[in-house]
């Protein structure tokens, strides 16, 4: 069975947490480089572009709108658990089956110690790193910046230590509320990434406040008022052009002084102990019951 996540051109905090996660939580030898099975982990990776013939797990993951939906009752797929009900209901399946995301799961391994910082931390969105200049507008507010391409258990032991964090990226709020440490949403600059969020807020039974999209450049503003993704040559030409520079700057400085407000006074969100207790435990139950049914499977064809 081959553990199957996105990986881009750079490395991005909730995608990568898979790439140690399972490893701690599944039997030895129990993930291998089968491509006829796979094994779909954190992420919104339900996707409808998966080889046709494979058989494909559905382990804790989401559906994030990113493709159409795929026709889970094909017989080619076994869910185990979906991220939240919105999952769930987009592809048709028993409420029953929307726990919550698998990286809740980390509450379950051993981890690195809180990191020796206090105060705020703030982590953007992956796709804002590039478009952005979020380390400088950190460094001007004062409050901790979160690279979400930098080593995992960095960032997690980051997240433990901060008094709260300030995230764009959904995976800094899953992971900041699993290990209890209180976050303010922030909504995503980009449109597309705005609907999964719902989907997790209400598997943990949060009614989210985001405070409202930042830009930190001009290429950012530009994503945001136009839905387009900036990813472009002509797009970064044009907007890292040294004749926009000041205005650049003058984006940077209003945004570091918002960015401070928010996480001197925004309300922090954490989800009640006992929810993120009984996900956790529900999350672990489905999962032993996937490894077991596989097990089972296993034995048969050995027969």
């Amino acid at each position: 069975m081959k553990l199957t996540f996105y990986r881009g051109p750079e490395p991005n905090f909730g995608d990568e947490l898979n790439a140690f996660m399972w490893d701690k939580l599944l039997p030895s030898g129990f993930l291998d480089g089968d491509s006829d099975e796979l094994f779909i982990g954190i992420g919104s990776i339900i996707w409808d572009c998966y080889p046709v013939q494979a058989k494909k797990h559905v382990i804790g993951s989401g559906y994030g709108g990113y493709t159409s939906a795929p026709d889970v009752k094909d017989g080619t797929w076994q869910v185990a658990w979906v991220r939240g009900p919105l999952t769930a209901e987009k592809l048709g399946l028993d409420a029953s089956l929307a726990i919550t995301d698998a990286a809740v799961l980390l509450r379950a391994i051993d981890l690195p110690a809180p990191s020796l910082q206090s105060g705020p931390a703030f982590m953007p969105h992956f796709d804002s790193v590039a478009r952005g200049n979020w380390q400088q507008v950190c460094e001007m507010a004062g409050i901790t910046y979160l690279d979400p391409r930098a080593d995992p258990m960095d960032l997690i032991a980051k997240i433990r230590g901060a008094s709260v964090l300030v995230t764009e990226a959904m995976h800094g709020a899953i992971v900041a509320d699993a290990l209890r440490t209180p976050f303010i949403p922030v909504t995503p600059t980009h449109p597309s990434h705005r609907y999964k969020w719902e989907d997790w807020a209400r598997s943990v039974e949060l009614d989210l406040k985001p405070v409202d999209a930042m830009s930190s450049s001009l290429l950012e503003s530009y994503t945001s008022m136009t839905g387009l993704e900036g990813k472009g040559a002509r797009s970064r030409a044009l907007f890292k052009s040294r004749m926009l520079s000041p205005i650049d700057k003058f984006v940077m400085n209003r945004t570091a002084a918002k960015l401070g407000q928010i996480a001197a006074h925004a309300e922090p969100h954490l989800s009640d102990d006992a929810v993120i207790t009984r996900v956790t435990e529900r999350s672990q139950e489905a999962l032993d019951r996937f490894v077991q049914s596989h097990r089972g499977m296993d034995h048969q064809n050995s027969q």
